[in-house]
């Protein structure tokens, strides 16, 4: 199909202009290739259609460039896809600018994390980025982006897992935008599996120096507790030696007993009374203990109940004088100590 005159006249008329409105295409053969390709593309993909506008670069500069937009047909039940290709001032020897331009409909939204665009539209396609001249022209890019559109498509977030036709009817281009395109969809499902994880060890490690700060408290205190337990240790020691420095000096006989003699000596009263108050206690106390060995035997059935009666009835008839004695020389509170 012949392209439309009226985009030929266009052409000729965009790239001859020397206003200050002019091109920023400078060499001739730059020009006649552009003008070849141009028409080309119109005449393979008639619903494009050509126009010229400033192009503001990243750096902040101005140029004016051709440009040609058309909806691509990507398939019957996918909406079409409104694209922008502009032609860059070193065309052919730097790639085009593709744009996808979306509408407020939110059917036309571009869906994240797509491949080769970005959310402002910016496409940037293995094709462009191995973009190599004379090998590549505007009707091989149509070509690829209505290809890749078709597996992927930008307003609708697509399976990854569509299977490739049979590899000899799918040529290398084609199996490389694929290749590319679930590379990416790995890489993102990697990347957010990898920062899931991240966020779960930075609360691990959070709970964990909590964790960490409740143990070094526990082991500061226990260190304190240690700490005063030595001191205590020390302490006894000391006046354990106090003790038995008085008893050399004020008691040989029984720092003699201490050290090898009948226990029973060790402690002396001072007077006669002190002595009585002495063995009555020794005794309530003996029988007291065998009052509590009798209970313990009547409750594990060693002894019948008569027998622990009778007994128990002998021995408080034998610990009565010592408490009466214990009582009239200290007082009943004796008795409670």
């Amino acid at each position: 199909m012949a392209p439309p005159c009226s985009s030929i006249q266009f052409i000729d008329t965009a790239l001859s202009c020397t206003s200050p409105f002019a091109l920023s295409y400078t060499d001739l053969n730059q020009k006649w290739l552009i003008r070849k390709h141009l028409i080309s593309l119109v005449q393979n993909y008639p619903d494009f259609t050509l126009s010229t506008d400033p192009y503001y670069h990243n750096d902040g500069s101005t140029v004016n460039l051709l440009n040609a937009s058309g909806y691509l047909r990507v398939s019957n039940i996918t909406p079409p896809v409104h694209v922008t290709i502009w032609l860059h001032e070193n065309y052919p020897h730097m790639p085009p600018i593709v744009f996808i331009n979306t509408s407020s409909n939110t059917l036309n939204q571009i869906h994240q994390n797509h491949p080769f665009v970005d959310l402002c539209g910016l496409t940037t396609s293995p094709y462009l980025q191995t973009w190599l001249h004379p090998g590549c022209n505007l009707c091989n890019l149509v070509h690829n982006l209505i290809k890749i559109f078709s597996h992927d498509h930008p307003f609708s977030v697509s399976s990854t897992t569509t299977s490739f036709t049979h590899p000899s009817l799918v040529s290398k281009r084609e199996a490389l935008d694929r290749l590319l395109g679930m590379l990416h969809y790995d890489k993102a499902a990697l990347q957010a599996k990898a920062e899931e994880d991240i966020e779960g060890l930075s609360i691990l490690q959070v709970e964990l120096e909590k964790r960490a700060g409740v143990i070094k408290n526990i082991i500061t205190e226990l260190e304190h507790e240690s700490l005063k337990l030595k001191e205590r240790v020390m302490e006894l020691a000391e006046e354990t030696d106090v003790v038995m420095n008085w008893l050399k000096v004020n008691d040989l006989k029984s720092f003699g007993v201490i050290a090898g003699e009948e226990m029973e000596n060790a402690f002396e009263g001072v007077d006669e009374e002190s002595k009585m108050v002495i063995n009555g206690l020794a005794a309530d106390t003996g029988i007291e203990d065998v009052i509590y060995e009798l209970d313990k035997a009547l409750e594990q059935g060693v002894v019948s109940f008569d027998i622990y009666i009778k007994q128990v009835r002998n021995l408080a008839r034998d610990q009565f004088p010592y408490r009466y004695l214990l009582v009239k020389l200290k007082g009943p509170d004796i008795l409670f100590n």
